[in-house]
């Protein structure tokens, strides 16, 4: 959010823009618009220039009503840009003190629509963002955000070179096990090998009629050298450090002392990682490794790895967010990178492909009074990170005081809202642990004063730019 009225208190960041504009749209305002939507969105501001202290000040546009329409001409030209993502409402004028401006706001692009680029090639076109500014996306990149535009994810592939040889006997033998142990009303467990590979998609028939690995059952149940001459990149990498920091236990897929596949790594480490935990965090910890597993784009370069201290988990995958990250963590949708991992996993009882294990680890951590997880997205490379905390939140903190009258209450719901961007009484009350009156006040309060408006469509607020 943006208060228009105190701009000289920002400044350029990898979310804001500012352009002068007084000679006509700026060129590089479409590098900017496709940097934004193929990274994490922001917004641009037309007629505020950037001082030399790096602080903005407001210059006046004399005619923002034709930028604005010389904008929207370029953006519906789809032989200059490739897409348009914005609504009405994201382009608008503000008048400051009898100077005026423009703001667009640029969402981050969906999964489909990435990449946004400039022209008709996306390897010459497409722009994304950094603490530095806007940057041409490598061939790399592009290729990545053009994987992910695929409704067949890339662990659907079959690979009719390989044979079942390269699936390690026992890795098979050990997932049949958890299969009839944890799924035991499942037909699949007394399958022949063969059938039951196909049938759990690890493996499918090709044109000469012979059962060939699927990607997804090569980094479930194959071999590491075999795995990485299909994923030069593919390492998965477990640490165990003390509070001193130093290295008390690892394990690495090439080491050469074990498979080296995805299964095995699970099963390895699903009993070190939760150890010394209460019982109420085993599964989100479990699920949280299970996900980065599902979630993992293995073309792309620095592995898996997870650490484990004793204060905090990390578990960091190769791949950008499919979905927002808001959307993950107010749960109910599910996008995985790789469908058919996801289902192995699932049929042996980890995840629950419904989108409800990362809302339900916020609340398992709330519940032990512990810092909130945190979610990372890093670029170059694309890389996100869990962040589990294993430590109390400290006394005054704002997480564990009281809200306590209708000012502390707004000031909560802002900080909530400008969360999960929309907003009613019945959430932001379960959500804070005040009555839905008191939310629902607060919320009205908070619209007289113009700080949030009636979300169009649905029920509740969101915030006012």
């Amino acid at each position: 959010m943006i208060d228009f009225e105190r701009i000289e208190e920002y400044n350029e960041n990898n979310r804001i823009e500012a352009k002068r504009a007084l000679g006509g749209l700026p060129r590089s305002i479409w590098e900017t618009y496709s940097a934004f939507a193929n990274s994490f969105g922001g917004i641009l501001l037309l007629g505020v220039e950037e001082m030399e202290d790096g602080t903005f000040r407001m210059v006046d546009l004399p005619a923002p009503e034709k930028l604005i329409a010389e904008f929207w001409e370029i953006l519906g030209d789809r032989g200059k840009v490739s897409g348009n993502i914005l609504s009405k409402e994201d382009v608008e004028i503000h008048e400051v003190n009898g100077s005026r401006m423009i703001s667009i706001t640029v969402p981050r692009a969906g999964r489909r629509e990435r990449p946004v680029y400039i022209g008709n090639n996306p390897y010459l076109g497409s722009y994304r963002r950094d603490g530095e500014g806007d940057y041409h996306c490598t061939r790399e990149e592009v290729r990545m955000m053009l994987r992910d535009r695929e409704e067949r994810t890339m662990d659907e592939k079959l690979l009719p070179h390989l044979a079942e040889e390269v699936f390690v006997a026992e890795t098979v033998r050990r997932y049949r096990a958890y299969l009839k142990d944890r799924n035991p009303g499942h037909g699949y467990g007394a399958e022949p090998q063969d059938r039951l590979l196909c049938r759990i998609g690890a493996a499918g028939y090709g044109k000469d009629g012979q059962a060939h690995p699927t990607a997804a059952g090569l980094l479930m149940f194959g071999y590491e050298d075999e795995i990485v001459k299909e994923y030069p990149y593919f390492t998965l990498d477990y640490q165990e450090r003390g509070r001193d920091g130093q290295l008390r236990e690892r394990i690495v897929s090439n080491s050469g002392k074990w498979s080296g596949n995805l299964f095995d790594f699970y099963l390895r480490i699903s009993g070190k990682i939760v150890r010394g935990l209460p019982g109420d965090t085993h599964r989100p910890v479990r699920e949280a490794v299970a996900n980065c597993m599902v979630n993992g784009d293995y073309m792309g370069y620095g592995g898996l790895t997870i650490i484990k201290k004793a204060d905090e988990i990390c578990v960091t995958n190769p791949g950008s967010f499919r979905m927002d990250i808001l959307e993950a963590v107010n749960g109910g949708k599910s996008d995985p990178r790789n469908t058919r991992i996801a289902k192995l996993f699932h049929l042996v009882k980890v995840g629950t492909r419904t989108g409800k294990g990362v809302p339900d680890m916020y609340r398992v951590w709330k519940r032990n009074g512990w810092r909130m997880p945190e979610i990372q997205e890093r670029l170059k490379p694309d890389r996100i990170t869990f962040k589990l905390p294993l430590e109390a939140v400290g006394p005054g903190s704002q997480e564990q005081e009281p809200i306590l009258g209708m000012q502390e209450d707004k000031d909560a719901l802002l900080d909530y809202v400008t969360w999960a961007i929309y907003v009613n009484a019945k959430e932001a009350g379960e959500e804070l642990g005040i009555s839905g009156q008191e939310a629902e006040a607060a919320l009205m309060q908070m619209a007289q004063e113009g700080i949030l408006v009636k979300a169009q469509g649905r029920d509740g607020y969101r915030l006012k730019i």
